[in-house]
């Protein structure tokens, strides 16, 4: 049969089917009142209202002030919101922070009176909160739906008011083949929010969105200082024009270049590395008042690639979504080409393209031959982008199919912008079929949901990457055959010698997969003295590193007490996501509360004493508009989906789908002789 005539007969068939289904379900939908259809909360376009009583865009500014001493950067995030209408306003706005971010806290400014907010259980904030704002009081409340994504709501902002919120946190650097990198995302975006998503019904995944193209009037500035013990050299940024100043060689200052247009609609992105290459390995120590802190970060051995490697199976997982539409599918398609295209002759590989629906371009993995590669690229080349983003079914396709042997390594790399809803699913799923393959994310674009690739790799024990744009493709794809290769160091053990530690930072130690340092936290007591001793296995090798401690603590590492308490809380955090359900709850409020944390069970809020605002009633809530990612197009926004059908229409779905099924079938080993075993 030639392709030509088994389309037509699959057109034939496959309206015949849909024709046959519709009669069926038409009958018993007409006796009963029709339902209206069901809306997801979904992010949508912004409109601004004619009403010139209301300000539609409170937030004017977003400035960043990063201050960098050796491996800690401290973060300073101050929004500006002025109300410019005639009526009071609630501002409510979505904005990310990093992934490694410990939020300790935040300040709200009134013209010259100062407010600082108190951290407080979630749900009691939120109680606290509206009744300040019932009260006519100017209230902010700071709450957490990711790791990286916040949500601020300021109330009673009076016409004329000019409200300055300021958030602080800080992180730790951990350089990756001697680079250091920091990086402030600027844009949250839009997330196809799944019907079957636990957080289905979450009112921030509706947040406004301004057409792509269309820039923001809110204003954006960072400017960063860098101090290192080591001289600094190769200080540049991947996504924005910046203009270094070197106060000496151990300082340097970087702001935003003059002219360089929209700054706060993709990750900022700021790269140094010290000089000879070295990384600043060694122990931090900080003396509290009541307990002492440590983290102790060691470069790990040189990548020695392995002879031998065991026959390997690929499975790429890519996303073609609406939100892929464009210039990250086009960077998605230079990096699969790269990937599939360094595959060895002795790998097999598949390819899982997905949207609302799934299929995989081979009924079985085939052999990475030269003609199967530039197959599955042509293929993937075709792909234009559209439709919703369900990974959870994706992914459950992949763990369903059989592996050839139980002998072959699977591999799992997926490919994604990560706008979705579902990561605590996906982690979930990960983590139970971790025995079955490692995973490996790619996350496409300018402002990609790290949260999602960093828990991905955390729970598949592979390695994130991030590719902002084509020209990145290569590097990326040779680093992760590198790392496939053969794990840098494995059966990781960390020893303290002469030191007394406890609540030790993860309680065990991952395999190294990457050219990343060894990261432990922990608490000491007694006298700073003896060493710390890290042992493994390396390609090579058996492994070993020491390092002393010195004994110097120091105020300035007062930073350590937040980063351990927030590393235990994202050990707990992915605990809870793998086992479902809020086991974790309790001991995660009590971190939060204990050390002055923001966490997705705590919130920080901030209460003016002054009653300002005579009718509170009166004030109206205005959503901040965001802009959209650099790079998506707006395809990504403005999703809805049907109600659930009725008993008839699944009978009518399942005949209809039967049809498909078998044409499907009969397609796919059309298909299949395109590829050779």
């Amino acid at each position: 049969m030639n392709s030509k005539g088994g389309l037509w007969r699959w057109l034939a068939s496959a309206t015949l089917g849909c024709a046959a289904a519709g009669l069926i379900a038409a009958g018993p939908a007409r006796a009963q009142e029709p339902e209206p259809r069901l809306k997801t909360e979904s992010p949508y376009f912004f409109v601004k209202s004619d009403d010139p009583s209301v300000d539609q865009l409170p937030l004017k500014a977003t400035r960043v002030d990063v201050r960098i001493s050796g491996v800690i950067a401290d973060v300073t995030v101050t929004q500006q919101y002025r109300n410019e209408g005639t009526r009071a306003i609630e501002a409510r706005y979505v904005f990310p922070g990093s992934t490694r971010a410990a939020v300790y806290g935040m300040n709200v400014r009134l013209a010259d009176r100062l407010v600082t907010a108190q951290i407080r259980e979630k749900q009691q904030a939120r109680v606290e909160y509206q009744k300040a704002k019932t009260e006519g009081k100017t209230a902010a409340l700071l709450e957490q739906h990711r790791p990286n994504v916040f949500q601020m709501n300021v109330a009673n902002i009076m016409p004329g008011d000019d409200v300055r919120v300021e958030l602080r946190y800080t992180e730790l650097l951990v350089p990756q083949s001697g680079t250091y990198e920091f990086v402030f995302p600027t844009v949250v975006g839009p997330r196809y929010n799944s019907p079957q998503s636990a957080d289905a019904q979450a009112k921030w995944l509706s947040q406004p969105y301004l057409p792509a193209g269309q820039a923001t009037p809110s204003a954006f500035d960072i400017h960063v200082d860098i101090a290192s013990p080591i001289g600094i050299k190769e200080v540049r940024s991947t996504s924005h024009t910046v203009e270094v100043t070197e106060k000496d060689d151990r300082h340097a200052g970087i702001a935003l270049a003059a002219g360089g247009g929209a700054a706060n609609n993709r990750d900022y992105i700021l790269q140094y590395r010290l000089a000879g290459d070295r990384v600043e390995s060694g122990v931090m120590l900080y003396r509290g008042d009541g307990e002492n802190f440590f983290v102790a970060m060691v470069e790990p051995p040189q990548h020695v690639a392995t002879a031998a490697i065991n026959p390997r199976e690929y499975i790429f997982v890519v996303d073609i979504s609406g939100s892929m539409h464009g210039f990250p599918l086009d960077t998605a398609k230079a990096l699969l080409r790269e990937l599939i295209g360094g595959l060895r002759p002795s790998d097999t590989f598949n390819v899982l393209l997905f949207e609302g629906s799934n299929r995989f371009l081979a009924p079985r993995s085939v052999p990475a031959t030269p003609a199967n590669i530039e197959r599955a690229i042509r293929t993937i080349n075709e792909q234009g982008g559209g439709g919703s983003t369900e990974i959870v079914p994706a992914f459950r396709r992949v763990y369903a199919e059989p592996k050839a042997s139980p002998d072959v390594a699977r591999t799992i790399v997926v490919v994604t912008d990560g706008y979705v809803s579902v990561e605590r699913e996906v982690f979930q799923m990960v983590r139970q079929h971790l025995s079955e393959a490692n995973v490996f994310a790619f996350g496409i674009g300018g402002s990609v949901n790290r949260h999602l690739m960093e828990g991905i790799a955390r729970a598949g024990m592979g390695e994130p990457f991030i590719v902002t744009k084509p020209s990145e493709a290569r590097a990326q794809a040779q680093r992760f055959r590198r790392m496939i290769e053969a794990p840098v160091l494995t059966s990781v053990k960390a020893r303290f010698e002469g030191l007394q530690v406890y609540d030790v930072e993860p309680p065990q130690l991952p395999d190294v997969m990457g050219e990343r340092p060894v990261i432990v936290f922990g608490k000491w007591k007694g006298e700073p003295q003896g060493q710390v001793v890290i042992e493994g296995r390396a390609a090579d090798g058996p492994y070993r590193q020491s390092i002393a401690v010195e004994g110097n603590t120091s105020r300035d590492t007062a930073a350590l007490r937040h980063l351990w308490a927030r590393h235990r809380i994202q050990s707990l955090s992915d605990q809870e996501a793998q086992e479902g359900g809020d086991r974790q709850r309790a001991e995660i409020t009590q971190l939060g509360l204990r050390y002055g944390l923001l966490t997705q069970y705590t919130s920080f809020l901030a209460v003016d004493k002054v009653v300002r605002n005579p009718v509170p009633s009166d004030a109206v809530g205005v959503d901040q508009p965001s802009p959209m990612p650099q790079g998506v197009s707006n395809l990504a926004v403005g999703a809805t989906v049907p109600g659930t059908p009725e008993p008839a229409t699944w009978g009518a779905i399942l005949v209809t789908l039967s049809v498909l099924a078998m044409l499907a079938r009969r397609l796919r080993r059309q298909r299949a002789g395109r590829f050779t075993a």
